[in-house]
Order: C-alpha cells, then sequence, then structure tokens
C-alpha cells in the first residue's frame, strides 16, 4: 500500500471537500500526462533499436515493440493496450541464434 508523505497528507487534511476534488483531477490528469510522456519516450527508443527484420504489417494495430526477459533469455512482443488492460503478442527471441 502506498503511504504518501506526512506534509502532502497534512496540507491535504486542511483542503474542503471542493477543492479536494479538484486536486484529485489535477492529479489524475498529471498521472495521465505522464504516462503518455513515458509511453512517447518509449516508442521513440523502441523506434531507434527495432530490428530491421520485423514487419510493422504484422503487427496488431497501435502496437509498440517489446522485449522482455524470461529465464534470462530476452523476447520480442507485440504490446498495445485495450482499454484498461496491456495485450502482448510474441513475435521471436531477441538472439535467434540462443
Amino acid at each position: 500500500m502506498f503511504d504518501p508523505p506526512k506534509y502532502i497528507l497534512e496540507g491535504l487534511e486542511k483542503q474542503s471537500p471542493e477543492t479536494l476534488r479538484e486536486i484529485a483531477k489535477i492529479a489524475a490528469e498529471m498521472a495521465d500526462n505522464k504516462e503518455r510522456q513515458f509511453e512517447t519516450e518509449l516508442e521513440e527508443k523502441e523506434i531507434d533499436d527495432r530490428p530491421k527484420d520485423l514487419d510493422r504489417d504484422d503487427a496488431p494495430s497501435n502496437a509498440t515493440l517489446a522485449t522482455k526477459e524470461i529465464n534470462g533469455n530476452r523476447y520480442y512482443y507485440w504490446q498495445w493496450r485495450e482499454g484498461e488492460k496491456i495485450k502482448s503478442e510474441y513475435i521471436r527471441p531477441v538472439d535467434p541464434k540462443r
């Protein structure tokens, strides 16, 4: 469970219900913006790292290339969001020789 810093909780406890609701909206917007920024940075990195032999036409729409490490081996996956869920589709090992 997340325990916010004491100085934040002390400040929030002094606020009215209306102000707390507005703060919640602002915090949700900030979280969305940070998540989009992170996803954009990840996509830009993936574009640079994408192997030339992976065909984007084979990917599900709006998917990005992701790598996962399982038992010391790395694998490529297409990854995308459907609503609140993140979906993945296996492609192949990062190092096909392994």
